[in-house]
């Protein structure tokens, strides 16, 4: 059982080391700049009427429309935010910080500048292929827009989607998170894994059997309250050091474009080991072609596919470009030794987070911050991937009830397989499956590069 653990660790580490190394990486971002130029730079073009008819819509008297059982766009939007918005933007984006250097930053920007298009895109097809049922309920993502879009002879490549997806559901959108908000109660509270374990799947259970709408109604307040949150102590931090701030900002961009070797030679030369790391958390944060965001999207109850569609823009926006650079700020600003050596002095990297926010702020609070923050990160990943693997297993048993229920249950009671620390191969691999979700997505999205142009430019010769 040994041996055949040690080479499932092996493949899975070889598949793994190729879905989110150089060739993946660049293959997303490069799919980012291909739907760039499709859409006509509509990231750039349309940046101000996009925030004004996403994030500035909210300020503006809200519709009494009923939605019925699907989602309206903010929760929808609330719900793919909480699948998007987690433990990575703190945790991943200082490892890569550390590995990498300031540079890192700058290059983790451009992952998203042009992800903004890759989600604008996924989002457009999920809306415009979806299907809906006898009792009005949308339903799409990845696996519809291939089969829907491309035609039955795909529907292969839609079901290659939907088994990844189910399950990377169970480790990336739960083991995952539930070891993180396990170790931050502990940190906090001093509570056995197994009680915080108990209690996260019982909070779980609620929300999760009560269906789409409910995840969405529970986002819809979670997602705000932990951005406002996180942000105002971010921008805190950043006040007090002020002063420092032009000199960070000066080594991000020197450093992205540095031939110096880091790490004394170890990690090559230093643009390529930012490139490298600030692509990989751009992409892994904000998940700008990995396909999962859609299938939220696609149980709002807007008609227009762009209409809905610009909101993925924001998304990227505010996930990279805001948290991100927020987590990233921190870091730099504490003035902390980077280094792969430096990062193996902490526990891990949600500690160097944490050491980092306490080197600013006064006593222990920046770390409260941080588990905090943990804590709500997590726990609205863990919903909204709840949805994304009951959509993923719904498609390939075509609805089926039964299955839907014990798919719930299940990944329920993964909470406390997660909280207890149990199952980290199972993690591993799923993390891998996560990133290879994208292969199917990425080949969908190519190839109906062309409807998304078509939406795109008829969306907005209308609106003008």
């Amino acid at each position: 059982m040994e041996k055949f653990l040690e080479m499932v660790t092996l493949v899975n580490t070889t598949v793994s080391d190729f879905v989110w190394g150089p060739i993946m990486l660049a293959l997303l971002v490069g799919a980012g700049v291909f739907l760039t130029f499709r859409t006509g730079w509509l990231q750039v073009r349309q940046f101000g009427f996009i925030m004004k008819n996403t994030i500035g819509s909210l300020f503006r008297r809200k519709s009494s429309k009923d939605h019925g059982s699907n989602l309206s766009p903010f929760q929808a939007v609330t719900t793919a935010l909480a699948g998007t918005v987690g433990t990575g933007n703190i945790a991943g984006v200082t490892g890569a910080i550390f590995v990498g250097g300031p540079g890192s930053v700058f290059w983790m920007w451009v992952s998203a500048f042009f992800g903004m298009c890759t989600k604008y895109s996924e989002i457009a097809l999920a809306m415009k292929f979806r299907d809906t049922d006898a009792s009005g309920i949308h339903k799409g993502g990845p696996m519809y827009y291939i089969e829907n879009g491309l035609g039955k002879s795909w529907k292969w490549l839609a079901a290659v989607f939907a088994v990844l997806g189910g399950l990377a559901s169970f480790g990336i959108g739960n083991i995952a998170q539930s070891s993180e908000i396990s170790g931050a109660m502990s940190g906090l509270f001093g509570l056995d894994p197994l009680v915080t374990g108990v209690a996260l799947t019982a909070l779980v259970a609620v929300v999760v059997l009560g269906g789409v709408k409910r995840i969405g109604q529970v986002t819809s307040l979670l997602v705000p309250f932990m951005s406002v949150f996180y942000v105002a102590a971010g921008v805190v931090v950043i006040l007090m050091r002020i002063t420092d701030l032009p000199g960070v900002l000066g080594s991000i961009f020197t450093s992205a474009f540095s031939l110096e070797a880091v790490g004394g030679g170890v990690f090559g030369y230093a643009i390529m080991v930012a490139m490298k790391n600030g692509f990989a958390r751009g992409v892994f944060s904000n998940e700008a072609g990995l396909g999962s965001a859609p299938i939220a999207h696609a149980a709002s109850s807007t008609e227009e596919p762009a209409e809905q569609a610009i909101w993925g823009v924001f998304e990227v926006f505010f996930d990279t470009i805001i948290i991100c650079s927020i987590t990233a700020f921190t870091v730099l600003l504490s003035g902390f030794e980077l280094g792969a050596d430096a990062l193996a002095a902490y526990a891990s990297k949600g500690a160097a987070a944490v050491a980092a926010f306490n080197a600013i702020l006064p006593g222990t609070l920046g770390g409260t911050i941080i588990q905090l923050s943990l804590i709500f990160f997590a726990l609205s990943t863990i919903l909204s991937w709840s949805y994304y693997g009951e959509r993923c297993w719904g498609y390939l048993c075509k609805d089926n009830k039964v299955v839907a229920s014990i798919y719930k249950v299940v990944f329920v009671l993964f909470c406390i397989v997660g909280a207890t620390g149990s199952g980290q191969l199972m993690w591993d691999i799923s993390d891998t499956l996560n990133g290879a979700m994208a292969i199917p997505n990425l080949i969908a999205l190519i190839l109906l590069s062309g409807a998304v142009a078509n939406i795109t430019r008829e969306y907005f010769k209308n609106k003008k």
